[in-house]
């Protein structure tokens, strides 16, 4: 059965082959979950990513033992065939993934259940369906990790799809350190974040201030 707690969306890691240069993601991931993460999710797709589906798979079965390891979430981003063959802990949607009641008939009484909502329309309209868990809400800044983000909705967009939401919510696309003050203000739950991580030189400092922003807990 999943076990969802609001407070894994704290400091929430994304990351797939496709972020990464010359690293291996099971050492980037083992620095992130040591420093501290709360969730983990292997967002692994789109031309640049390094994997073949059978690599994928391997490192979708290595990263799964790595985040048991650290007692961290580890979600997937969008494949529920890929999820259920390595027992992942949750899945995330887009609107644009996966129809969502689909996913939710599939797994949702043994993952957790995430989905993007970008503005007011998806948050009401996800309001209506049971069994989602949290709401990943953004672009709050321009980011360069996801091709086809939505527009850019910054601090005030997320403070309304926060009120308007019957779920916890996490913030994510292109926050920097200096945001999470404004962020945790909006009553978000956390924040998920890619290249702040991979681009980071100190990954205990990063993720200790992700994790200590005044964050809703419920």
């Amino acid at each position: 059965m999943k076990k969802f707690n609001p407070q894994m969306l704290n400091a929430y890691f994304i990351c797939g082959s496709q972020d990464l240069k010359q690293d291996n993601i099971l050492t980037v991931v083992q620095k992130a979950l040591a420093a501290g993460i709360t969730a983990f999710q292997f967002r692994d797709k789109g031309p640049n990513s390094h994997f073949t589906p059978d690599q994928r798979l391997q490192a979708a079965r290595q990263l799964k033992a790595l985040c048991n390891d650290y007692h961290v979430p580890f979600l997937i981003d969008d494949d529920v065939q890929l999820a259920l063959k390595v027992q992942a802990d949750g899945i995330h949607v887009g609107q644009s993934d996966q129809k969502i009641t689909q996913v939710i008939q599939s797994v949702g009484q043994k993952m957790i259940i995430g989905y993007s909502c970008s503005n007011l329309a998806e948050v009401q309209a996800a309001n209506q369906i049971d069994g989602i868990d949290y709401y990943g809400c953004g672009p709050i800044f321009a980011t360069t990790s996801k091709a086809d983000a939505s527009p850019v909705i910054g601090i005030s967009g997320l403070t309304r799809l926060v009120k308007a939401a019957t779920r916890p919510v996490v913030a994510i696309g292109g926050i920097k350190t200096d945001d999470l003050s404004a962020l945790a203000q909006t009553q978000a739950a956390g924040a998920a974040v890619i290249s702040l991580l991979t681009q980071s030189s100190d990954y205990q400092n990063t993720v200790s201030q992700l994790r200590t922003a005044a964050w809703q807990e419920n």
